[in-house]
């Protein structure tokens, strides 16, 4: 009884499984000829793809080094691509595959014109005429591995910031909205069009394979006729890497010309593929179709099992695996020279002739090159910039929160501490106390204020330069506009640190010292920002500018004038001091709070029967009786300028290509 009732239960089970199944397949198909509706609706139908929509991107003897560099040794020359040649063409897709350090990201970017530090030999054409980084620019897009945004954005947002930058000026703003639209269509994002990005650990947002489908339409914004995209089926289940590429097959539809590399593809992405590159240590090792990749592995006596996945099977057969190192390096080197040899002439063949100009006119013939590789205006680029970099601060304000909880809390405790020190009368240890809390109002300004911004650029440095390379905006641009929406902050978190921490203490009471000092706290705080600035723009990522920083600083803070007097340092290391925020605002600070300060001495007259200069007595004991609280002020306002111009500088040299 229990034995067929469990049977009963079973086949139940199985049964609804099955039902659910059905209907997910039937969901599934739904939603795909939903989807190549709306295709058919927007005018991208399938079909036979318009070779003249699209290029013919070709490249020859391809050879890339790295290395040889060095100042006192110049370490060795790797030779990592050798003799690579291949061609995609208009409506096709190939797909670049081979085994981790093959070379297939590395010739993606030579291909794309984004290599830095490497010797490249080696002929590239665009539809028969030689490719530069304009040409590049103005026909293609890159997908890269790596998807990065502004989490605050909706896709929506998103999509419109790039239209905005990267479509020129002479489209309309309906324009612009109505290729959004289609993008947003053709990829599937109307969904979540309204829904934040999002920053891991802080804001929610869209999933790994609505960020990849964004990256996508980010790119196709511009509609190029060239598109190459580092794989992007990378940390995607197989469904969502199917729809990836999917997309990807409906462009060449279009007469796109699709270039990607995939790392282990499903048996239903490789079926997608029009042309393979399979490369091996460097080398060429095919370059066809996928029919012919399978004859010519069947040739090598090396064929595809059945039921077995082809494209896990031909990186299996040339990957290096442990322990059989030199029988496999021989086998790679015999299956490139056997392709070369054999297959290879005929590819040979297309390569050369796909590099002969062409006689009639061409889809690149109609394209108009930029002259400058940012499409809108410098106007635009700022007031986009000026608009992302406001959402940042106002959509994520738990780093604002806790900068004026931070401010509010070191002004209370310094209020606290130092509470009152002249109520029992100055006296020297009053007025020591004094001018010991001016220099931790600096301090305390410097360290609160420099720390959160010196990841400000090296933290997004990533983001930065794939944007600027891609034509967004200037770099003068995106620095004049984060500091602008930066500088509010830090003018009134310091106001309002004083406003509370100044009467706490006991300064001088009267109004127009009190601003006084607060205009010093919050030039101090400035020239702080514009050193943290300096600092994040030197250093290639944000841990090392947040290991830099403390080193950086601690000299300056030591030539501050209070743990070394002026004057009494040595003679080959007090330049120092002219480049200490420290030094200048102590001593203006101090001048503000001594100068003409009338008080009694009450540890020598205890009765105060009259008051006496007693401010004059604390400057000259700390060297600054002849000061000038005017040249100070313009000490700190050149330090703000300078270290800020520094910074442009050093971020502009990490654009350099």
């Amino acid at each position: 009884m229990t034995i067929r009732s469990g049977q009963r239960h079973k086949r139940a089970v199985n049964q609804l499984q099955t039902q659910g199944s059905q209907k997910a397949r039937v969901t599934h198909d739904m939603e795909e000829i939903e989807l190549g509706e709306k295709y058919e609706e927007a005018g991208y139908s399938g079909g036979t793809p318009d070779p003249a929509a699209g290029v013919t991107y070709a490249w020859r003897n391809l050879n890339v080094y790295a290395g040889g560099r060095g100042f006192i040794k110049k370490s060795p020359k790797v030779h990592i691509l050798k003799n690579v040649s291949g061609l995609c063409e208009g409506g096709q897709l190939l797909a670049i595959m081979g085994a981790s350090g093959a070379g297939k990201t590395t010739l993606l970017n030579v291909l794309t014109f984004r290599t830095r530090k490497l010797d490249i030999k080696g002929d590239i054409y665009i539809n028969g005429r030689p490719v530069n980084l304009r040409t590049i620019s103005g026909v293609s897009a890159y997908v890269q591995q790596e998807d990065l945004f502004t989490g605050v954005f909706t896709v929506k947002e998103q999509l419109h910031f790039n239209a905005q930058l990267r479509i020129g000026k002479e489209v309309s703003q309906r324009e612009r909205r109505k290729r959004v639209a289609e993008v947003m269509t053709e990829l599937g994002l109307n969904k979540c069009a309204d829904t934040r990005i999002g920053i891991p650990g802080r804001i929610k947002g869209i999933s790994g394979g609505e960020k990849k489908r964004l990256a996508f339409a980010c790119e196709m914004i511009t509609n190029p006729l060239l598109l190459l995209c580092d794989e992007p089926t990378s940390g995607l289940d197989s469904f969502m890497a199917q729809s990836v590429v999917r997309a990807m097959k409906r462009l060449t539809g279009m007469g796109k010309t699709v270039i990607a590399t995939i790392h282990q593809p499903s048996s239903e992405v490789f079926a997608m593929f029009d042309r393979l590159l399979i490369l091996a240590e460097g080398r060429v090792a095919f370059l066809g179709t996928v029919t012919e990749a399978h004859a010519f592995f069947t040739r090598l006596e090396r064929p595809c099992p059945a039921n077995y996945n082809p494209g896990d099977h031909f990186i299996y057969t040339l990957a290096i695996r442990g322990g059989m190192e030199e029988e496999c390096r021989q086998f790679v080197s015999h299956v490139c020279d056997s392709f070369r040899d054999w297959e290879g002439q005929e590819v040979s063949k297309h390569i050369e002739k796909a590099m002969q100009p062409p006689k009639e006119g061409d889809a690149l013939a109609t394209i108009k090159l930029p002259k400058s590789p940012y499409r809108a205006t410098w106007m635009n680029q700022f007031l986009a910039m000026l608009r992302r970099n406001s959402l940042e601060i106002i959509r994520d304000p738990m780093l604002l929160g806790i900068k004026i909880f931070q401010g509010l809390f070191f002004a209370i405790v310094f209020g606290l501490i130092y509470l009152d020190l002249d109520a029992d009368g100055m006296n020297e240890t009053a007025a020591k106390n004094i001018t010991a809390v001016l220099f931790v109002f600096l301090t305390n300004m410097t360290f609160s204020n420099m720390f959160p911004v010196v990841t400000t650029f090296s933290g997004v440095m990533p983001l930065f330069l794939r944007e600027h390379w891609n034509g967004l905006y200037r770099t003068d641009v995106y620095f004049i506009a984060r500091n602008i929406v930066e500088l509010p902050i830090y003018v009134i978190g310091p106001f309002i640190f004083m406003a509370i921490a100044y009467y706490m203490v006991g300064l001088r009471p009267e109004a127009e010292y009190f601003f006084i000092a607060s205009a010093i706290i919050i030039l101090v705080a400035n020239v702080a920002v514009s050193y943290g600035y300096m600092v994040s723009c030197m250093a290639k990522n944000y841990q090392t500018a947040l290991v830099l920083s403390t080193p950086l600083t601690l000299p300056l803070l030591l030539f501050g004038g209070f743990y070394i007097k002026d004057g009494t340092a040595p003679a080959y290391l007090d330049w120092i001091s002219y480049l200490s925020w420290f030094n200048y605002g102590f001593e203006a600070l101090s001048l503000n709070q001594w100068d003409g300060y009338m008080k009694c001495n009450t540890t020598i007259d205890p009765e105060c029967n009259n008051e006496t200069m007693f401010g004059d007595a604390v400057l000259y004991y700390l060297h600054y009786d002849d000061g000038n609280i005017g040249v100070d002020i313009g000490a700190l306002c050149g330090l703000l300028v300078g270290y800020r111009v520094i910074a442009y500088f050093l971020l502009l040299l990490k654009t350099i290509r």
